[in-house]
């Protein structure tokens, strides 16, 4: 049974980092063993995310792991958040998502982006076209529905008939008025976004239409954390996905590093400001107990989220199992 913080649930995004000397097997089993770890601490949601070309990243699969994590874990809704529709046909996002709920009913989330996860060639190899345009997502989800509800161009089994909640996911303000018009949940990426969180907001619940899923908005918000039992040592785990921060701004995606003890010697003056902005932009916290509990709560009360999905970036495994378990310890039944 998923438990609460401040009355709303907390859920997971995960992107199974490989790390530095490790394979994807690793990150595999390591994701598996939080997402078991997750299911006994009451977490709601355990989101994996669709991204490729990226050494970093172990979730490209993103339907195949799902129905791994579904498999090892009994009570969390697993899901993807999310799959990046424009690199898929809508009859195999049904299909493949058709079969997930079949064989975990009740269990299995559909969020779509409309980005691609990657970068531009990417994308073709993807694809084979790159001639979609990011005004064709609305006809995309308007098709995958059609699969679900049986009136599509043809029938995809698993599949039709299936009540499997679809989600919107977005950075800026496109999704949240396409969410919002067809009165789907929302969930917005304010862990690398934070600037556009309380726009996409507010554009979202003040055009939330009421449809057969949803009787008002529901937004879910992604917030990194890193949690540690002392804000010290958050700080210095923190520096890991301060690298990769750095790795991607400089365009050259890797491997999630171990942390280090001079990372400002590492960047460039513009860089380092660039990092530092990263940490104070609301909607990362990093520290102790008490500096987590009380950032979780400053960001609620800002925001007004329905829910939070948190992703964290930590290289030792047993230091990321820490920092959830913190985050476990604020909840209640």
């Amino acid at each position: 049974m998923a438990k609460r913080f401040k009355h709303i649930p907390l859920s997971i995004l995960d992107l199974a980092p490989i790390k530095e000397g490790s394979t994807a097997r690793d990150a595999l089993l390591e994701t598996v063993d939080l997402a078991q770890h997750a299911d006994k601490w009451g977490f709601k949601r355990y989101w994996l995310a669709e991204h490729h070309n990226m050494p970093g990243i172990a979730s490209s699969a993103t339907s195949v792991l799902i129905a791994h994590v579904a498999e090892k874990t009994k009570h969390l809704r697993v899901g993807a958040g999310g799959i990046m529709l424009p690199n898929h046909a809508a009859l195999v996002i049904a299909e493949q998502f058709g079969t997930l709920e079949s064989l975990f009913p009740g269990r299995i989330d559909l969020g779509l982006g409309r980005a691609p996860g990657t970068d531009q060639m990417t994308a073709y190899a993807l694809r084979r076209d790159l001639k979609q345009r990011v005004e064709e997502f609305p006809d995309q989800v308007e098709e995958l529905e059609a699969y679900f509800t049986g009136t599509g161009i043809v029938r995809a089994f698993p599949g039709e008939g299936l009540d499997i909640p679809i989600w919107l996911l977005g950075s800026s303000g496109f999704s949240a008025r396409l969410a919002a018009e067809k009165g789907l949940p929302f969930s917005f990426a304010s862990h690398f976004s934070p600037n556009n969180t309380i726009p996409a907001l507010n554009i979202y619940r003040d055009l939330f239409k009421p449809s057969e899923q949803l009787a008002k908005p529901y937004a879910m918000l992604g917030i990194n954390v890193i949690a540690a039992d002392s804000d010290e040592e958050a700080q210095f785990l923190a520096t890991s996905s301060e690298q990769q921060f750095l790795s991607l701004r400089r365009g050259r995606p890797t491997t999630l590093k171990p942390p280090v003890s001079n990372l400002e010697e590492m960047c460039t003056p513009s860089e380092w400001i660039a990092v530092k902005n990263s940490l104070t932009s609301g909607s990362t916290i990093v520290g102790s107990p008490e500096t987590v509990k009380r950032g979780l709560e400053n960001f609620i009360e800002k925001t007004n989220a329905d829910e939070l999905i948190i992703h964290t970036q930590i290289f030792d495994h047993k230091a990321r199992l820490r920092s959830y378990e913190i985050i476990a310890e604020f909840m209640e039944a």
